[in-house]
């Protein structure tokens, strides 16, 4: 077990050290949503096309019998339940630090509750880091779930969830000179496991209500509200600065797809939420439902300083029932915590696998 650990600890300082993404402070670079049951599918020709990385799909939850069982055995989350409309009382920054005897290192994104039992999404590039929770290996390593303005530690959380073929890409990373990402399959689900003082959960969590279906061309130049917490003072200044939650209105410019012919991803206007540690917030159009999640860079040319890129939920949707069998919703119901443990279990021999693949 402290092999693979070592094992983990060695691809995700590898990535960490070449990723460029908003939660860590680099820029995360772009060179430019979805499928519901209940929605008949329409493909569009005209979109500009960002080349995909999920050339093959692990099929490695698919084959679990444990992980097959454990996500039947949960009902669909009631998507009818009551949720917040206010994205201000939903998101939550995720705050890491890893010390060591010579530094002490932050980061910091955020995310936000998609389900009343206290899960959250953010991306993949932010969940990973929950992972060096489990070892002293690299440094002692601390992640923290914080709420409000000014955000403040609240919460613990594991990882429920995180796209296995996000991991096979970013494995292959480790050689790599110069990495980039697009934002394609970069998602993933925490859930909270405790008050870090220790006091008894909320009966509920402030959870958005979210669309998954598939955006139309019409989108273009809607108006939606982004919303995270945009930390340059913090990463300029240090740890002892404040983060606020924060958002902004802007509008949808260009949709884009990963080969799938339908709306993957969209780019937004400039605001005020588009700086680094925004990375996993939510993108919420004028129904109040979320549509879309924050995971790079925009142009800053063409669409103003401050620009964003969003995967939609449609392509979180779609490309989690082709990982794991289930749906969004599917995967949000249920036994959480045996969820997540079970999903652990079988993800760390596919870590394994695929290093030893390189």
């Amino acid at each position: 077990m402290n092999f693979l650990v070592e094992i983990i600890v060695s691809i995700l300082t590898a990535y960490l050290a070449f990723t460029n993404t908003l939660a860590t402070g680099v820029e995360y670079l772009i060179d430019s949503f979805s499928e519901s049951e209940q929605t008949e599918e329409v493909a569009y020709d005209n979109l500009p096309a960002i080349p995909s990385f999920a050339t093959s799909i692990p099929d490695i939850l698919l084959r679990s019998s444990e992980y097959q069982q454990a996500a039947l055995a949960g009902a669909a989350t009631d998507l009818s339940a009551s949720r917040t409309r206010d994205p201000l009382s939903s998101i939550v920054n995720i705050f890491c630090t890893f010390t060591t005897s010579e530094s002490v290192r932050t980061t910091t994104g955020t995310g936000f509750f998609i389900d009343k039992e206290g899960i959250i999404m953010t991306n993949a590039h932010i969940a990973q880091f929950l992972l060096l929770e489990k070892t002293d290996a690299f440094g002692d390593a601390k992640c923290t779930v914080r709420i409000g303005s000014p955000a403040v530690a609240r919460y613990e959380a594991d990882l429920l969830y995180i796209s296995p073929t996000w991991i096979q890409k970013n494995a292959s990373l480790i050689n790599d000179a110069a990495p980039m990402g697009t934002g394609e399959r970069d998602y993933a689900l925490l859930y909270i496991s405790g008050d870090i003082e220790g006091w008894p959960l909320p009966e509920e969590f402030p959870a958005l209500p979210f669309d998954s279906e598939l955006l139309p061309t019409s989108v273009r130049e809607s108006k939606v509200v982004a919303a995270g917490y945009p930390a340059e003072n913090l990463l300029k200044s240090g740890s002892g600065t404040d983060l606020f939650g924060k958002t902004a209105a802007t509008t949808i410019s260009e949709l884009y797809t990963f080969g799938s012919n339908y709306a993957d991803v969209f780019s937004l206007k400039g605001s005020e939420v588009g700086a680094q540690g925004s990375s996993g917030g939510p993108i919420v159009n004028e129904d109040g439902k979320v549509i879309g999640m924050i995971a790079t860079r925009g142009d800053d040319s063409t669409d103003g300083s401050g620009s964003l890129r969003a995967i939609t939920l449609s392509h979180i949707n779609r490309s989690m029932k082709e990982e794991s069998g289930f749906t969004l919703a599917e995967n949000l119901g249920g036994d959480i915590p045996y969820k997540a443990k079970v999903f652990a279990d079988t993800m760390a021999p596919f870590l394994l696998s695929t290093l030893e693949a390189q």
